[in-house]
């Protein structure tokens, strides 16, 4: 059984992705080829936005954003404590601070109340200045957008919607990569819609970020002459090559994966609602499933059923193992678990067993039976 089975799907979709392929090797145009402009142009369609900017990984995609809005020193940045490091890290690259907010205990994504805490902390303090809020769509459950939004407004920041497990999710008829001011998602090979290496994007509705994030994407080179550098830019492309993998599960996605892995999710939850703490979807909210997590008791039920699982042949991940406030790089910010209860009490009880939309009912029911057993 594998987590994410990525060969069950290229076994599906083996026709029409060795065509894409065969025709990008045959027409040799690896850099900005055709199939980029209309993958971009598929996904802005897809997730109801007028620009999108595709880029080398989901990373660069957060970073470019706050590059084009002139993020730096002295400049305050908000996001989820319990998320993976980069949608902090990046804050750090560009030399603003990023300021940890505790998550809610039944999404698990940024708590609202704890943003709005935060914020004035920093106002109190006024050391930094408050600039912009990254929410995180968490193992493809979008974030509390309507409330993060409008605090947002409030206090005069941007909000940059990392979108990188959430591809696919709604929020009733609204998509994820389409909030805030600018949206990102990663096209790493486990998430939602992945390729097959790194690419990523970046979504928005300003015509004018469109044009600078493209010139940004490469090395803040003119529009009207490659060999003009007016920007201080990175080198952050998706290849050819990718983007015709991505067109090709993009038409999968949309066809027939995102309702497998609802489907396959409401089976878990039916058959271990009685048995461990069940993700929880608001009302009107819709999953991608990058991950389906379940809640253990504590840490050594969870560790134990997690080695129950490798006895019999079932993968299962913790996802994540600490807070960002518990990375060694910020160490020296001086924060606590007291600071982040929720995600400190989440880093020891999560395990994310396998999902996919290639998990056949009979693998389902073997996953859920052994967890049963166990707790």
């Amino acid at each position: 059984m594998e987590f994410r089975d990525l060969r069950a799907q290229y076994e599906r979709l083996k026709p029409r992705m060795d065509g894409r392929l065969q025709k990008v090797l045959n027409e040799g145009k690896f850099i900005f080829g055709p199939e980029v402009g209309e993958f971009e142009a598929r996904l802005a369609a897809y997730a109801g936005v007028q620009h999108c900017v595709s880029c080398a990984n989901g990373t660069d995609a957060l970073q470019l954003v706050m590059m084009a809005w002139g993020i730096g020193s002295g400049d305050a940045v908000f996001t989820a404590d319990f998320t993976f490091f980069a949608s902090a890290g990046t804050v750090s690259i560009l030399g603003a601070t990023p300021v940890l907010v505790d998550v809610d205990p039944r999404t698990f994504n940024l708590c609202p109340d704890a943003l709005e805490a935060a914020i004035l902390k920093v106002l109190r303090e006024g050391k930094l200045t408050p600039r912009a809020v990254i929410p995180v769509d968490l193992f493809g459950l979008p974030a509390d957008y309507p409330r993060i939004e409008a605090i947002a407004e409030k206090y005069g920041l941007k909000v940059l919607e990392d979108g990188a497990q959430g591809f696919g999710g709604k929020i009733g008829a609204k998509r994820v990569c389409s909030f805030g001011n600018a949206a990102t998602t990663s096209f790493f090979p486990a998430k939602p819609l992945g390729c097959y290496g790194d690419g990523g994007a970046i979504f928005t509705n300003d015509a004018a970020l469109d044009v600078h994030l493209r010139s940004l994407r490469a090395q803040g080179r003119s529009p009207e002459d490659k060999y003009d550098n007016r920007l201080i830019g990175m080198n952050s492309r998706l290849d050819t090559l990718q983007a015709a993998v991505l067109l090709t599960k993009l038409e999968a996605f949309e066809e027939f994966e995102l309702d497998a892995v609802n489907q396959i999710a409401r089976r878990y939850t039916g058959l271990l609602g009685d048995s461990v703490v069940t993700p929880y979807i608001p009302e009107g909210y819709l999953s991608s499933w990058a991950q389906y997590t379940i809640l253990l008791r504590d840490q050594g039920q969870r560790d134990g059923l997690k080695r129950h699982l490798a006895g019999q042949g079932i993968p299962s991940m913790v996802y994540y193992p600490r807070g960002l406030h518990q990375q060694t790089a910020y160490a020296g910010f001086g924060l606590t678990d007291a600071d982040f209860p929720v995600t400190s009490d989440l880093a020891r009880r999560v395990l994310s067993l396998p999902m996919h939309p290639y998990l056949t009912e009979k693998d389902t029911q073997k996953v859920a039976s052994a967890v049963s057993d166990f707790t």
